[in-house]
């Protein structure tokens, strides 16, 4: 059905149809005549299905009438908040309301944490009329007295089943408070687990329940693959399907953010275009992260599951799980990238034996076995080499030691090895002529032993002397004057 039979005013058909929308989603049909009525909701649909637009298309026509083109902030007050998990999708959410209501003169602003909050302090005495909000931040401007919402009408609340998971429910009840007690209340999710419909008892009256798919459905656009895999031949794996398969714009699931740095750089040394997104970088290096991906700069984008919701990237073709999650849950959040607006997608997993209990539950989940792929030849060989020894240092030791694996026999006697010999260090001359596998001697030393002999109190000063300078060079320099 077009949007056109949804009883929607001129000037969002026209900014739906620039946007390229012609036919309406199943969320969309259901959501928007009973948010035009007036009714609570609560929407579950599975992500990439246009639950954004289900909400954002009728709030702005609720709001048209109201619309003014006054400079003075007393005449935008805020009247629609709506509140996301993250950053990414505050951001994303806030851009698709500008869109659809540029006929409009309605204003609408983004407040997220991570970034300056004095350009969002300008904007909000400004005027908005509707307020997207991360919760932290939110209620960073109501502390500082910088946002008013006692006269909100309109309460959304997106993918409030993350905000479950990632503890905010006792800032939304501190924001909730806040609120006037008649107004309309939003809920979408991706999924409806039981806790949501205990929230929906709290804070929906009547709510018309909305739901396109079933519980924890993922997308029928996405195929599910995987490969059996030892932990120590994924990175090798992963490299070789982004480069054989010519892979332009790959999603990669990993569980830490360490693991998020460590195997971009592991990517980049292989020829990998890649770059990280994660809750340890600032916002303006997750924006440039995503806006690089987006654009084609990297081919690959290493996330944890902050991206996991909130990534609005069109016509994404790959997401990889380095690593399956813990909660199958999240699985479904994360394919849930791909296979959007109609467009097909490929989730592939590489699972080791560690994984086997992860991979059951979410093919439990899904009523389905994920594909098993047979591994390319060097990847389905013998064991990798075990790790080189480390000092307590933490530091690798060095060794002249050639990759060749010899068999060595060893006694079946009990007795106790002895150590073997350190390892000597190789000849490393600096064009100085500075030879790093010897122990050093300052080359003043040499000169001065002659003169030994004849004065050894001015011998010894002057050993001192030439032994201290280039140690402090070494060093860094001396704080204190001898």
């Amino acid at each position: 059905m077009s949007f056109d039979a949804l009883g929607l005013m001129p000037e969002l058909l026209r900014a739906v149809t620039e946007q390229g929308y012609t036919v309406a989603t199943p969320i969309q049909l259901k959501a928007i005549p009973p948010i035009l009525a007036r009714h609570d909701i609560m929407g579950c649909a599975q992500t990439g299905t246009g639950k954004t637009a289900g909400f954002a298309l009728p709030i702005l026509q609720l709001l048209a009438p109201q619309q003014n083109t006054s400079p003075s902030p007393a005449r935008h007050p805020t009247r629609a908040l709506i509140i996301t998990p993250t950053r990414e999708l505050a951001a994303q959410v806030e851009e698709s309301v500008r869109g659809y209501g540029k006929y409009l003169a309605l204003r609408s602003s983004v407040v997220f944490g991570g970034v300056d909050i004095a350009p969002q302090i300008k904007a909000l005495r400004e005027g908005v009329e509707i307020l997207v909000a991360t919760p932290g931040r939110l209620l960073d401007h109501v502390q500082q007295k910088t946002v008013n919402l006692s006269r909100v009408e309109m309460l959304v609340l997106d993918e409030a089943d993350r905000m479950l998971d990632m503890g905010f429910m006792p800032d939304i009840k501190r924001i909730i408070a806040l609120l006037p007690a008649q107004r309309q209340n939003l809920l979408f999710s991706a999924t409806f687990p039981e806790e949501i419909k205990k929230l929906a008892g709290q804070i929906l009256r009547s709510p018309q329940v909305i739901e396109v798919a079933r519980r924890n459905a993922p997308t029928e656009l996405v195929t599910h693959q995987m490969y059996q895999v030892e932990a120590g031949r994924k990175r090798p794996l992963l490299a070789h399907l982004i480069k054989s398969r010519d892979m332009r714009q790959a999603l990669v699931f990993v569980r830490m953010k360490r693991d998020a740095n460590r195997l971009t750089r592991e990517l980049v040394r292989d020829g990998v275009a890649a770059t990280a997104i994660h809750s340890d970088r600032t916002q303006a290096e997750r924006m440039k992260a995503l806006d690089d991906f987006k654009q084609g700069t990297v081919n690959v984008l290493v996330a944890t599951d902050i991206a996991a919701r909130g990534l609005d990237i069109e016509r994404l073709p790959f997401v990889i799980n380095y690593e399956l999650p813990h909660v199958a849950e999240d699985y479904i959040h994360r394919i849930g990238r791909t296979g959007r607006a109609g467009i097909i997608g490929e989730a592939i997993s590489l699972v080791c034996a560690d994984e086997h209990p992860m991979l059951e539950d979410i093919e439990r989940m899904l009523k389905c076995k994920l594909e098993r792929l047979p591994l390319p030849e060097f990847a389905a060989g013998s064991r990798p080499a075990p790790a080189a020894p480390r000092h307590a240092s933490g530091r690798k030791p060095h060794s002249t030691t050639h990759t060749t694996t010899h068999t060595t026999t060893h006694s079946t006697t009990h007795s106790k090895p002895h150590p073997a010999p350190h390892p000597r260090l190789p000849a490393q001359t600096l064009p100085g002529g500075f030879d790093f596998s010897k122990p050093y001697e300052p080359e003043l030393q040499k000169t001065a032993a002659p003169a030994q002999a004849a004065d050894p109190i001015s011998h010894a000063h002057a050993r001192a002397k030439a032994g201290r300078g280039p140690t402090a060079a070494l060093l860094g320099g001396f704080t204190k004057k001898h």
